[in-house]
C-alpha cells in the first residue's frame, strides 16, 4: 500500500530566472556537441552529461512552476 505525502515548500522569487551557471551550461554543451559529433562519451563523461541534463530538467520545471504560482 502506497502512501501519499504533502509537504509546503517556500519557493524564492527569483527561481524562474534560475538556470545553469555559464561554465557549467558550457560543459554541458560540450559534452553533448561531442556525442552530436559521433565522438563517444566515456562513461563518467556520459554520467556527467546525464547528470547536467537532469539539473536543467529541474530548474525548467521548477521555474516554469514559479511563474504558474506568481502574482
Amino acid at each position: 500500500m502506497s502512501q501519499a505525502v504533502a509537504f509546503q515548500l517556500e519557493v524564492p522569487d527569483d527561481l524562474a530566472r534560475f538556470r545553469l551557471p555559464r561554465g557549467v551550461q558550457h560543459r554541458l554543451d560540450s559534452l553533448l556537441d561531442q556525442q552530436d559529433h559521433g565522438e563517444p562519451l566515456s562513461a563518467d563523461e556520459r554520467s556527467e552529461a546525464e547528470g547536467l541534463v537532469n539539473l536543467a530538467d529541474l530548474l525548467s520545471v521548477l521555474g516554469l512552476r514559479a511563474e504558474r504560482l506568481a502574482p
